[in-house]
């Protein structure tokens, strides 16, 4: 069993404590490799090594072109590595394989190489106003400096290099912390930094909690910028370790979700079943933006329920690293019982479960944290499952008589990163998707994400956007600067310019 140590200064260094952890298959239980459980002293040594490289220019000075070649000579070692990984994402997160092979896999390499390439085309702009012929006014974008990335379990190479790709391409050093459910492929990616050849203390990975390594983290006085994917009760917490810190950080923040999904009489009918199955089911339901709420138009109510507990059954677990296996485990059992009290509450307080509610046993079943695809519906929209993110394969469904009315009901959240329509009528569209209070609206297809286009959430669900040009000045803070050409020169001192 492989061990992994801390990558710090582009060394492979042990934890000051000497503590170690292992991490567990939440398929089938087995244990996959061990990790150096990183203290606060350790994230000191960390965010110095980041700190130290940043200031010496050797990467925030390098020519962007230089950046870029580094970055894509990464993308390429991980794509040869490309079995390796994909085994190893799929394990470590307990999720079926062809889900790593067609999303997570993919996306992490193109996030390398999209920003390398991006890198390229950073650069100021000239501000010209022809009534002030003396003033020479432009515009820098100069990277922030350290970045700390705190990444979740549910795609943890994924949503590692979406927020280290961007920060990297603009000049930043990085300290990242994978989730501690999760560290493996994160703990591969040193092994991948060091064979690209980024200079020391560029790209630092620590292995550890949340509630000490992470902590220590957020707050570290060396730290510009935090990006997160993680939990709105997690995102409040940096942003109160941001303000109590002695240096104010940039917090880049994609939270939690309860995503909603309108399903208008005229919809595509079949193929409409399938993508609320597939954006509910995709990844356990173990995703932000998953479609958990189902607002249902009374027309299409029950013929649509019954078909739709059909089209989820087709959905059933097995091996993990069988390419026809459609459906993974949750990420521990832990989890599993939160999300299965949440269900029993709901019960209990007047819902009704059509289809699921309880976990997959039976054979390898047993070793692992499968839960069967679950719909409630007579739910009420002040039921906790209606209104807090459950991260688990659950869907509530609400029903309603006009597209007003779909549309409060969906906006009556404290959420706001993804919101869905499957309609046939374009007016319908349009309209619905001005009035959606969402960072995404998905219109006839489930969740998703492209690379060259922003991803975030509005309200509870976060600050800032990844992906895109506007992920990208995300970690690029402006300087302007304002130069007086005409100082000096008597005949221009009583010039006012305004």
């Amino acid at each position: 069993m492989k061990h992994y140590k801390l990558l710090i200064n582009n060394e492979w260094v042990s934890a000051d404590s000497g503590e170690k952890f292992s991490t567990y298959c939440p398929a089938t239980g087995e244990e996959l490799a061990t990790f150096e459980n990183a203290g606060i002293s350790d994230v000191d040594k960390a965010c110095l090594a980041a700190r130290a490289a940043f200031e010496n220019g050797s990467w925030s000075e390098l020519e962007n072109n230089e950046r870029a070649k580094i970055m894509l000579r990464a993308a390429d070692i991980i794509e040869n590595r490309w079995d390796e990984f994909c085994k190893a994402e799929a394990l470590d997160v307990g999720k079926p394989i062809s889900e790593v092979t067609s999303a997570d896999m993919p996306f992490s390499i193109y996030a390398l190489r999209y920003f390398a390439n991006l890198a390229r085309e950073i650069k100021g702009e000239y501000i010209h106003i022809p009534q002030e012929p003396y003033f020479h006014d432009y515009l820098v974008y100069e990277p922030y400096g350290v970045v700390g990335i705190l990444s979740p379990y549910n795609y943890p190479l994924h949503l590692l290099t979406r927020s280290l790709a961007p920060a990297l391409a603009a000049g930043n050093t990085v300290v990242c912390k994978a989730s501690s459910l999760t560290p493996l492929t994160t703990a591969m990616l040193g092994e991948v930094v060091l064979e690209a050849g980024f200079p020391p203390g560029v790209v630092n990975i620590l292995s550890g909690p949340g509630s000490t390594a992470g902590e220590a983290l957020a707050s570290h006085r060396e730290v510009d910028i935090v990006a997160l994917t993680g939990s709105e009760r997690i995102g409040r917490r940096l942003l109160e370790l941001s303000a109590q810190s002695e240096r104010m950080k940039k917090n880049i923040l994609e939270l939690g979700g309860k995503g909603p999904v309108i399903v208008e009489p005229d919809c595509n009918y079949n193929a409409t079943l399938e993508k609320i199955a597939e954006g509910l089911l995709s990844n356990s339901g173990q995703v932000c933006c998953a479609q958990t709420r189902l607002l249902l138009h009374e027309s299409i109510y029950d013929s649509f329920l019954s078909d739709l507990v059909t089209e989820v059954s087709k959905w059933k677990p097995g091996d993990i690293l069988d390419p026809n296996t459609k459906l993974g485990a949750v990420i521990n059992k832990e989890q599993l019982d939160k999300f299965d009290a949440t269900i029993q509450d709901a019960v209990q307080s007047g819902a009704q479960v059509l289809c699921g509610g309880e976990r997959f046993t039976g054979g390898f079943a047993d070793k692992g944290a499968f839960y069967k695809p679950t719909i409630l519906v007579n739910v009420q929209t002040d039921m906790k499952c209606y209104r807090e993110e459950i991260f688990g394969p659950v869907l509530v469904v609400v029903r309603y008589s006009q597209i007003d009315e779909a549309i409060r009901l969906a906006n009556d959240s404290k959420f706001g990163l993804g919101a869905g329509i499957f309609t046939e009528n374009y007016r319908t569209i349009h309209y619905a998707s001005k009035k959606l209070n969402a960072g995404t609206v998905f219109v006839n297809t489930p969740n998703m994400a492209r690379m060259n286009a922003p991803f975030g959430g509005n309200k509870n669900s976060g600050l800032g956007r990844e992906y895109g040009i506007i992920g990208l000045h995300e970690y690029l803070r402006t300087k302007n600067t304002f130069w007086n050409m005409a100082f000096g020169y008597p005949e221009e001192q009583n010039t006012i310019y305004y």
